[in-house]
Parts: structure tokens; sequence; C-alpha cells
């Protein structure tokens, strides 16, 4: 892993290039996306069964009911309690998110109001192939439960054929109906433009990797997307004297063993404790199932930062602005006025972003890549578009007219002026 000082001259623009060469990796998948997005647009679900066949194995586009509930059968007891229990704690947590409608009159009696509508329909990625997360499901669906969505759809790649028990009990259990098999950016072409086995959806969110991230990307404007970037995934944990060097590890090596271009980084003033970090992630690699992707991630993207001051720390972190950050430090509530870019903070040595990842309750899906710094995570609001109701008395328009008309004039919209002017009373 790559270690800085942030007192040698060159430290923010060697930080700079680090953070620019990962994102270029990134962006770099939307070139070979747009090819196999054309591609379904054109060819629909011939063009899809392609690519799943070549990606994922997979010959079957839409699971059958029997191979739905065979599946959930083989699942563990142990796991359904556990998804259970994200499920309601979840759900509560996001059902304090709902907004209420607004209703105004002012003294002309005027009539505005701001009402919250759920969107029709939504398609929720959940990824899969070697790896599934019935995690996942939830995050991305209840949200969208809460919110009144009727349309609900999950797409999820399967793996040598097959989908996951786990994701396809977390369907069950959010009653999502339409489950499709497929993934990659031919899933995200499919619902955001539809073929004849599948329908087309008014939005599509949920993680992915830079493949998946890079077409939502591109479709976006045909289909809503979330109002982030949610790929690759990210931790940033800031550490002192007091922190625990073992635990330290296995948190970053649990988020390098999502993604190759996942991002893992320690900021510490202590320059002993990070030298024990740095021994600590080579003794539990050995011992990971996933070693191979975790390695590739902390070599290429992972950093070590030393850094003096909490000042020059909380600079760095809201330059970075990571998706997750873990404050595990003594002195935590002096760094949290100072951070204004993350997607979610974890305060102290036990509030662990793994916890945070299955069911604390708060959402998953969060920005990336730095759009942390104009962007949230997944919530209730993603799923409600607001629309503005307006009611004029004949009193209002007389008294505000007028000056509306100025401003209309004034802005050469002549027009604008005429269509108000002639619904004032002539005197």
């Amino acid at each position: 892993m790559k270690i800085l000082n942030s007192n040698n001259k060159s430290f923010d623009k060697v930080l700079d290039n680090i953070l620019i060469k990962r994102k270029f990796k990134i962006k770099s998948s939307l070139i070979s996306v747009t090819g196999i997005i054309n591609d379904v647009k054109k060819n629909g679900d011939k063009a899809l069964l392609k690519y799943e066949k070549k990606f994922n194995l997979n010959k079957t586009i839409i699971p059958s009911a029997k191979q739905i509930s065979r599946s959930i059968k083989s699942l563990d007891k142990k796991v359904k309690k556990a998804i259970d229990l994200a499920y309601s704690r979840i759900y509560k947590f996001h059902s304090f998110q709902k907004f209420k409608n607004i209703s105004y009159s002012d003294k002309f009696k005027n009539k505005l109001e701001y009402k919250y509508l759920p969107i029709e329909s939504a398609a929720i990625y959940v990824p899969g192939s070697s790896a599934s997360y019935p995690s996942s499901v939830l995050m991305s669906t209840i949200p969208a439960i809460v919110a009144g969505v009727k349309r609900i759809v999950m797409i999820n790649p399967s793996y040598k054929g097959k989908q996951n028990p786990a994701v396809l009990y977390a369907a069950k259990k959010c009653k999502i109906k339409e489950i499709y098999s497929i993934g990659g950016p031919s899933a995200i072409a499919a619902a955001a433009y539809g073929t004849k086995k599948i329908k087309k959806v008014d939005k599509i969110v949920g993680p992915g990797n830079s493949f998946v991230a890079a077409a939502k990307k591109e479709v976006f404007g045909d289909v809503g997307i979330e109002g982030m970037t949610a790929g690759p995934s990210e931790i940033l944990i800031v550490c002192d004297k007091f922190s625990n060097p073992e635990w330290v590890a296995s948190d970053l090596i649990g988020q390098a063993e999502h993604d190759v271009l996942a991002q893992c980084i320690l900021i510490s003033k202590d320059k002993d404790l990070i030298q024990k970090v740095k021994i600590e992630i080579s003794k539990q690699l050995k011992e990971l199932p996933r070693v191979s992707i975790a390695k590739k991630s902390l070599i290429s993207n992972g950093i070590l930062i030393h850094i003096n001051s909490d000042k020059k720390i909380a600079e760095v972190i809201n330059k970075i602005a990571p998706e997750h950050l873990e404050l595990n430090v003594k002195n935590y509530k002096s760094f949290i006025p100072k951070i204004k870019n993350a997607g979610s903070i974890c305060l102290g040595k036990y509030a662990v972003m793994a916890m945070t990842d299955y069911n604390v309750g708060s959402n998953h899906v969060l920005p990336t890549n730095s759009s942390a710094k104009y962007s949230s995570g997944i919530s209730v609001n993603e799923f409600y578009k607001r629309i503005s109701y307006i009611n004029l008395s004949k009193k209002g328009i007389e008294s505000l007219g007028p000056s509306v008309i100025t401003l209309a004039n004034y802005e050469g919209l002549a027009g604008h002026a005429q269509s108000v002017k002639k619904r004032i009373r002539r005197k």
C-alpha cells in the first residue's frame, strides 16, 4: 500500500494524482458500455440473452416461480432471520423519512401547495454473479416501499445460471413480483428502454461495479437514476494511538474485498499505528477467501497517510469525500463540525462500517467517487416526485399581476406580460 506524509511538499499533488487515476479507471468503463446499450436498444431480448450467456453463463432471463421457491427453501433459517431483522430495522429508520405536503394561503387568498408523489416504477439493481448481496435488495427496495412505489423490479445477475437464495428471499420479503436474472450494462439498458419480456421503468437505483455505474450514467435522461455515483466502494478511517490496529486492518480489508477498484484509506497522526495496521493487513489477508480481489484493491488504490494536525485531516477528508468514513478516534466529536463531505460517518471505535451495511437501519447505497460533495445516499426522497399546485384568486392576480407585468416586460417577454394583463380587471 502507498504511504504518504502530509509534511512532504508534494503531498497534495501526489494524493490528487492517486484519486484522479482511480477516477479515470472508473470513467473509462463508459467507452465499453455504449455499444452494449445500443445493441439492447435495437435487438431487445435477443441481445440481452447474448450478453447473459457471455458474461453470466445464464440461459434464462426470467426465473420461474418454482425455481425461486425451490431456491428459497434451501436457505439456512439463520440467514432468513438475519434478513428479517435487517428488514425491520431498515424499514423503521426509513419510515421517519416521509415528507409532509405543504399547503399555504396568503392574504390575497392565493393557495400554494407542494405535494410529494411516488414515482410509478423503479428497477433495483442488485450486484450478483460470484458474490450476492441480499442486504442491497433491502437497502434499495425499502425506501421505495415507504415512498409508495407501485411497481418495483429487481435486476440481479445469476452465477452459473442460478440466483442467490438469500437475494431471492430478500426480494420475497420486500414483495417484489418482477425478478429478472440479468446483470451488467445490458440489464441497465433493458430496464431503461424495455424489451418484449421486460417493461421499462421510470428510475434505476442500486450499487454496482464501474460498468454498471457507467451504464446508468449513459441512460440517464431517458430514465432516472439516483442523484449520485453508486460505484466501486470506498472507506476512509481516521485513527489515533488508542485505536486497535487489528480492528482497523479488518475494516480496511472488509471494504477492499468488494472490488479491485474499491478504495481504502487510513489517516493517523500516529506513525507507529500506521505500521501496526500495515502488518495486520498482511496477516489477515492470508485468511481471506476473496484475497485476490482485496489485495489488488489495496495495492492499486489503498493509501496509508500520516498527518500531524486535525485541521489537515479534516481538509483531506473533505477533499476525498469518501463513501464511508470511520472516525475511530477518542476525540471524534471535535471532527463532526469540520466534516462536510462524506456519505456515511461512523463515530467511535464500535461504530464499524460493516454494521451499517446490514442491520443498523441507515442505508448503505451511498455516493462514491467524491460525489458526496454534492449528493447523498439513497433515501425515501429518491422515489418521490414533487409537484407544485397554484390556485390564484381574482384579488391575488390583480394585486400581484402589475409587478409581474413589469418584470416580464423588462425581460423582453411581452407575451408573458399580456397573458397576465388580460386577466386583470379593466378599470
